[in-house]
């Protein structure tokens, strides 16, 4: 102070106002620094999330229980006559392969099918089978990232539903223009089918089947989000889709089936386990309303995801035999 000599007051009023710029310096220093690794901690646990998500591979929140009636029917499967079927997915180069299982007596009435989350075409043996029972040649792709089709992420269903718009197209040009074609899946497969049905389709398309399908993309991974790590949905859901639009090359904010039933002019059926905490039941309410064509909804007692078939086959044959009779021709 006493270097201020005799212009002393305003001496002191300039050092005081150092001291404030140099507060003021410091803070904007520590909030850069906060937001740095807050946008560090925002992009590595986006990072985490996706390969966590979509990146293909044994996943541990996925139940791997030995189920014997599937092991059974996968050995009926191989053993059974069928075709290997080869697509290129749409908008990309990615190669897609696709069991095909000719019916007992010849007939123009195929069944696509669309597997769930990281399974593919084989786990679909338990449903191939039933409709190979009821007569129908069986198509079941793998879809990209999964089984023997190329690829490095889950699409869950989205831009897998222009792949399925093809696969349809190969069964109309392979088995001729009177084919009757029908679409079931189950889990992300039944959001999959939902999402098909927004598309243009050919009319030798007549009816779809879904089983606990999502209601969005979106909706889904915020509710594993809350589930399995106990995080609100944001920000970490908008960043992560960032990730996929960057790695994946789609947004899956779009992924949005009530959007894609409002434009459906197929008759929908709709299946979903009572008990279902992986894909909540409630998301079948939202897409039953959204669907204006003819439609059924069916809740099973007791099931649990994709548990559906399991808790009574014969019912679960029985019901959906009803709706193909009546709209699936």
């Amino acid at each position: 102070m006493a270097r201020c000599g005799i212009e002393g007051v305003a001496c002191v009023a300039q050092q005081k106002k150092r001291k404030k710029w140099s507060w003021r310096k410091k803070l904007t220093v520590w909030l850069s620094v906060l937001v740095i690794l807050a946008l560090a901690v925002l992009t590595g646990a986006s990072l985490y999330m996706y390969n966590y998500g979509f990146v293909p591979g044994k996943k541990s929140f996925l139940s791997n229980k030995n189920d014997p009636v599937l092991a059974r029917n996968q050995r009926w499967l191989a053993a059974t006559k069928k075709v290997t079927w080869h697509e290129t997915a749409a908008d990309s180069d990615l190669k897609l392969v696709a069991d095909y299982v000719p019916a007992a007596r010849k007939t123009n009435k195929t069944m696509v099918v669309a597997h769930g989350y990281m399974n593919d075409k084989e786990d679909m043996a338990n449903y191939i089978r039933m409709f190979h029972t009821m007569g129908y040649n069986v198509l079941a792709p793998d879809d990209r990232g999964h089984g023997a089709s190329q690829g490095n992420y889950a699409g869950y269903g989205w831009p897998d539903r222009l792949d399925y718009v093809k696969w349809i197209k190969q069964v109309i040009a392979k088995n001729g223009p009177q084919s009757q074609i029908n679409l079931f899946g189950v889990s992300m497969g039944g959001a999959t089918v939902m999402f098909v049905s927004g598309e243009k389709l050919p009319h030798q398309v007549k009816a779809v089947i879904e089983d606990c399908g999502y209601s969005s993309i979106h909706d889904e991974l915020a509710h594993e989000l809350k589930a399995l790590f106990g995080l609100p949905s944001f920000p970490l859901i908008n960043t992560v889709n960032i990730v996929a639009q960057i790695k994946a090359g789609y947004n899956f904010d779009h992924g949005d089936a009530p959007t894609a039933l409002r434009k459906n002019t197929r008759p929908m059926m709709f299946i979903h386990g009572a008990k279902d905490t992986f894909v909540p039941t409630k998301m079948v309410y939202t897409n039953y309303r959204a669907a204006k064509q003819p439609k059924e909804l069916w809740i099973v007692p007791g099931a649990a995801h994709a548990q559906s078939w399991e808790k009574n086959p014969q019912r679960y044959q029985q019901k959906v035999t009803a709706f193909l009779n009546e709209y699936g021709r």
